[in-house]
């Protein structure tokens, strides 16, 4: 079984943007599908993207609601630097913050997850 990580550093404003975005998602239901073992973290400008596709009422959310279950969490610092914390929190999206309120990629990959950013 593989291990696998991707963490998706982009926003969704741009049509470049929302590319790597869906290009993120399609990899992680890809690896899910497989049965390999499937993390998603939102980071940087992802937080906001995150936010955005969680959201039920938006047109895109269903590419996000494939692979809900895999989004380990959206790096805490980000989520309130690019303003999607609140709306986060009210969405139930978990946060993490295992460095420096950030997410911890050297964890996952002492765990042997591979990491795929985008």
């Amino acid at each position: 079984m593989i291990k696998i990580a991707l963490v998706i550093l982009s926003e969704i404003e741009t049509h470049e943007g929302l590319g790597r975005v869906v290009n993120a998602l399609q990899t992680a239901r890809e690896f899910k599908e497989a049965g390999d073992d499937v993390q998603i973290i939102f980071d940087g400008g992802g937080a906001a993207a995150a936010v955005a596709l969680a959201d039920p009422t938006d047109q895109r959310h269903q590419v996000y609601a494939q692979v809900a279950d895999k989004v380990v969490g959206l790096c805490r610092y980000c989520a309130k630097a690019f303003g999607a914390y609140d709306k986060a929190e009210a969405l139930g999206l978990p946060f993490l913050s295992e460095y420096h309120q950030h997410p911890s990629l050297r964890s996952r990959v002492a765990d042997g997850y591979q990491i795929i950013t985008f």
